[in-house]
C-alpha cells in the first residue's frame, strides 16, 4: 500500500481529529530521531490504534476499510479460499457483493494475490483493506485445522441416501474399530482440543437443514466457530455417543453420558448430552476440567467482609448453609471449594448429586438415578442413616428434598445445598412455598449467598471511559463516597488477539451473602417477604449483587454493562 508523505499523514489524522498537534509534533520528533514511520511512531506511543491508521489510508486510495473483529464473516465465503494461500498473502474472504467476493487485504495493491483468489474461486474480486494483525486473527479463527475437516469429509465411509434412511440405519461409521487415524475421529478430538484451548465450557454441535453448526461458550458467551456439511452430521454424533457409552442406535430420545480424554498435558472430563431435533440429534458437550474446580475460597472473588460470613456459617458444627443462582453461576466451584477445606480424616462427608461434575478425593459422592428410583430425597434418607458429619446436596428441587435438608442440619449435620432463586433473600421465602415451617428455616439456615459469573475485561486492552454521574446513579453504581469524576474502564470494541477480538477473558463471581441473624430470624418467622427481608439485611450490612460488581468495575475487573447484564 502506498502511504502518503509524513506530513501529509498528520494532515489527515488532525482532521480526522485523531491526534492533537502536540501528540503530532511529539511523534515527529522521535520519528526524524529513529527513522521510524510516523504511524508507527503514533502506534507504539498508544496515541493511535492500527485500525485507526489503516481506515485513514484506505480512505486515501479510495477503498473501504472493514474493522474485521466487529464484522459478521460469511462462512461460506471463507472457505472459497485455501487456507495456505491466505495466510501466504494475509488475506481473508469475508463476504459477497453483488457476485464479487469481497476480501479483506493487509495489501490492496498486491496484484499477485488478487490474480491467486481470481483464479482459485472464478469470481470477481472486491478487495477491502484491515489491519494485519486482525487478519491474521480471522484466519486462525475460519481457517483453524482446514486440513483435518477437508480429509474428514473426503474420507469418511459416506453412501448417498434417503434423509429417512440416513436416519435409521447410521451405519456406526465403523467408529467401534476406527483407530486414532480415522477422519471422524481425528475431527472429534480436534473439535475438543480446540475448545480446550479456547477455554470453552460448553460445545454445541447443532445439525440444520442444510450443515451443521458447531459453537463454543467462552466466559459464558456463545460464538459460532464453523459450519460443516451435513453428511458428516451421523458419524459426528455417533463418535461421542461410543466415547460416553451410550446408545448409539437410539436418536429418538434424549440421552446422558460421560467420558475423558487427553488434551494436551490435562485430563479433561466431558459430560455428554442429547436431544432429537427436528433436522436430527443435537449434542452439548459440558467440559470439566479437574483443574479448575480445585480453588480455594479466596480464589473465588468474594470480598473479606461477606467471605468472613460465609466461612463462619459452613463451619459450624450443624446448620443450612444455601448457595443459590441461575444454572452457569458457579455454584458447585462454591460448594466445592467450600468442601475442601471442610474434608479432613475426622469427618464423613457425603454428597448427593445429579450429576457428579467432579470426583473430588476423600469425599463420598453419590450419583442420583431416577429411573431405579435414586432420587434425591431417597438417597438423602439413606445417608442418613451412614453417619454422616456434612451432607452436601447438589440441588433441592422438591418440598421432601427440601424438607429433609433442614430436619438434618436441626440433627447436627452440617447441610450445603443449592437452590434457583435469583437473589439471597428470594430463597428463605422459596424455602417457605416448598411447605417448610418458618420457624424450621429460621431455626437451620445460617447463611445464603447468591452468586453470577461475569466476564473479566482483558487486561492488554481494556479502555478507558467515562460515565455521567447521573447516569451512575440511576442505575444504583454511584455513592457519596465515590469520586465526582471517575475513571473506570470498559471493553474495546473488536478486542484484540489475546481476547479472540471480544474485549474479555475470564470471568469473576459477584457475590451477595445474607447471614440469618436475629433481626433476620424474626422477620422469617412471621413469613415476611423477600424484599422485607432483603432490606433489613442491607441495613445490617449485606452487599448486595449490584453493588458487589460495582466494587469489582472501580478496580477496572470488569465493566459497568457486563454488570447490568448479568445483575438484574
Amino acid at each position: 500500500m502506498e502511504k502518503p508523505r509524513q506530513d501529509r499523514l498528520g494532515r489527515l489524522l488532525l482532521e480526522n481529529n485523531l491526534i492533537d498537534e502536540d501528540q503530532l509534533n511529539e511523534a515527529l520528533v522521535e520519528h526524524n530521531d529513529s527513522g521510524k514511520s510516523l504511524g508507527r511512531v503514533l502506534i507504539d506511543r498508544g496515541v493511535l490504534t492500527e485500525g485507526q491508521l489503516t481506515s485513514v489510508l484506505a480512505e486515501q486510495i479510495g477503498i473501504r476499510y472493514v474493522d474485521l473483529t466487529s464484522y459478521d464473516v460469511d462462512p461460506e465465503a471463507a472457505t472459497l479460499v485455501d487456507a495456505n494461500l491466505a495466510r501466504r498473502y494475509t488475506i481473508m474472504p469475508i463476504d459477497f457483493d453483488h457476485g464479487k467476493l469481497m476480501v479483506a487485504m493487509a495489501d490492496p495493491t498486491n496484484v499477485f494475490a488478487l490474480d491467486d483468489v481470481r483464479i482459485m474461486t472464478g469470481m470477481e474480486i472486491l478487495p477491502v483493506v484491515s489491519t494485519r494483525d486482525d487478519i491474521k486473527t480471522a484466519i486462525d479463527r475460519y481457517f483453524r485445522a482446514t486440513t483435518e475437516v477437508e480429509e474428514t469429509f473426503e474420507e469418511l465411509p459416506y453412501i448417498e441416501m434417503e434423509e429417512e434412511e440416513e436416519e435409521e440405519d447410521v451405519r456406526e461409521w465403523e467408529l467401534k474399530d476406527a483407530g486414532e487415524d480415522a477422519p471422524i475421529v481425528k475431527y472429534v478430538n480436534l473439535i475438543i482440543t480446540e475448545a480446550v484451548q479456547e477455554h470453552a465450557s460448553d460445545v454445541h454441535i447443532e445439525p440444520g437443514e442444510k450443515d451443521v453448526r458447531i459453537r463454543y461458550r467462552i466466559d459464558g458467551v456463545l460464538h459460532e466457530i464453523r459450519r460443516s456439511p451435513r453428511k458428516i452430521h451421523p458419524g459426528l454424533v455417533s463418535r461421542i455417543k461410543i466415547l460416553a457409552s451410550m446408545n448409539i442406535a437410539e436418536r429418538r430420545v434424549p440421552q446422558d453420558g460421560r467420558f475423558h480424554m487427553d488434551a494436551g498435558k490435562q485430563v479433561i472430563d466431558l459430560r455428554v448430552a442429547t436431544l432429537p431435533t427436528v433436522h436430527g440429534e443435537k449434542v452439548v458437550l459440558r467440559i470439566l476440567d479437574r483443574a479448575s474446580i480445585l480453588i480455594s475460597l479466596s480464589d473465588l472473588g468474594i470480598e473479606a467482609q461477606p467471605l468472613g460470613v460465609f466461612s463462619t456459617s459452613f463451619k459450624r458444627p450443624y446448620g443450612t448453609v444455601i448457595v443459590t443462582g441461575p444454572t452457569g453461576s458457579g455454584k458447585t466451584t462454591t460448594l466445592y471449594a467450600a468442601l475442601s477445606e471442610l474434608n479432613r480424616r475426622e469427618v464423613n462427608v457425603i454428597t448427593v448429586e445429579d450429576p457428579v461434575e467432579y470426583q473430588l478425593k476423600g469425599i463420598n459422592q453419590v450419583q442420583v438415578n431416577t429411573k431405579v428410583g435414586l432420587t434425591f430425597a431417597a438417597t438423602l434418607r439413606s445417608i442418613l442413616r451412614c453417619d454422616p458429619d456434612i451432607v452436601m446436596i447438589g440441588e433441592i428441587r422438591d418440598p421432601e428434598s427440601a424438607k429433609m435438608a433442614i430436619e438434618s442440619a436441626l440433627t447436627g449435620h452440617l447441610v450445603l445445598c443449592t437452590l434457583h432463586t435469583n437473589d439471597a433473600p428470594s430463597a428463605i421465602t422459596r424455602m417457605v412455598e416448598m411447605g417448610i415451617e418458618a420457624f424450621l428455616i429460621a431455626s437451620a439456615v445460617d447463611s445464603v449467598i447468591s452468586q453470577r459469573l461475569a466476564r473479566r475485561l482483558c487486561t492488554r486492552c481494556k479502555e478507558k471511559t467515562t460515565y455521567k454521574t447521573e447516569y451512575l446513579e440511576e442505575i444504583g453504581f454511584f455513592s457519596e463516597d465515590d469520586e465526582t469524576a471517575m475513571t473506570l474502564y470498559k471493553a474495546k470494541p473488536g478486542g484484540c488477539p489475546f481476547c479472540n477480538g471480544t474485549g474479555f477473558r475470564g470471568r469473576v463471581g459477584l457475590y451477595e451473602v445474607l447471614s440469618v441473624d436475629e433481626d433476620i430470624e424474626k422477620l422469617v418467622v412471621t413469613m415476611a417477604t423477600a424484599h422485607t427481608i432483603g432490606m433489613a439485611a442491607r441495613e445490617n450490612g449485606m452487599r448486595t449483587l449490584r453493588q458487589d460488581g460495582w466494587v469489582k468495575v472501580k478496580r477496572g475487573v470488569t465493566s459497568v454493562e457486563e454488570v447490568l447484564r448479568v445483575v438484574m
